[in-house]
């Protein structure tokens, strides 16, 4: 069996079952198993599949959310590295939004020595930026447990009461058709109004949420600078042709 008609029927199987074994996929294609996990390999590189333990599941549950405790330990290092990085974008004096999220959380040590202000819609942040010394407004709004974001028209009424100088948001994820998204449509509001508030957006997100598409848009990626983790070049070049992007360093 030729290796595009293997890999066709691993997708087959997958779109029937959402998740399956590698032994599985050894019984119907009469493939090594050294075979098969180059093969899930490749496909989890196309963002076709994702790769977990012993086999591999469908990408893309559209309205799937993870909590806040999920994500925090997830790519951690990659996400302290674009934290840094996107800090760096800050100067003195300004006034930034600073979205709910795991990658915008690791931000907040280096703003420690710089005098901004913050608003924010993340009850996580709160006490960090304060440990750290920095002037901070909390939007107001609905808590939403799962990750522990304020939302709603409260929200929304809030923050068009401030002019930022620069945004950062967190997605669910971002491709070059679809753009910015995340399950919820009341997160993706607040999103966009804090953008519609700002001179400059920043997106951070790591490598894993390339051609991930989730429930709601948030917005085109050309409304904001992407700062992510090493990427295929193939992807970079789709990326160049929409938007403006920065890649932290392996």
């Amino acid at each position: 069996m030729l290796t595009n008609e293997r890999q066709q029927v691993i997708l087959d199987l997958l779109a029937e079952k959402q998740t399956i074994k590698i032994q599985e996929i050894i019984e119907l294609t009469n493939a090594s198993e050294s075979t098969i996990r180059r093969d899930l390999t490749e496909l989890e590189n196309e963002h076709k599949l994702a790769r977990i333990h012993g086999g591999a599941t469908i990408r893309g549950r559209k309205l799937h959310e993870p909590s806040m405790l999920d994500k925090t330990a997830k790519n951690l290092q990659e996400k302290q590295r674009i934290a840094e990085l996107a800090a760096s974008f800050i100067q003195e004096g300004d006034c930034i939004f600073l979205d709910a999220g795991t990658t915008t959380f690791q931000m907040i040590p280096h703003l420690r020595n710089k005098k901004v202000v913050v608003v924010t819609n993340g009850l996580t942040h709160v006490e960090a930026l304060i440990e750290h010394g920095v002037t901070t407004y909390l939007a107001g709004g609905y808590v939403k447990g799962k990750t522990r974001a304020l939302v709603g028209p409260q929200t929304i009424q809030s923050l068009q009461n401030y002019r930022f100088d620069k945004c950062f948001l967190g997605v669910n994820g971002f491709d070059a058709t679809f753009g910015y998204t995340t399950p919820d449509p009341e997160e993706a509001a607040v999103k966009r109004q804090a953008s519609a508030c700002a001179k400059h957006t920043y997106v951070v997100a790591d490598h894993t949420k390339y051609g991930e598409v989730s429930f709601s848009s948030i917005d085109t990626l050309s409304k904001a600078t992407l700062i992510t983790s090493k990427l295929p070049e193939e992807t970079l070049r789709l990326l160049r042709e929409n938007t403006t992007f920065e890649v932290v360093s392996a």
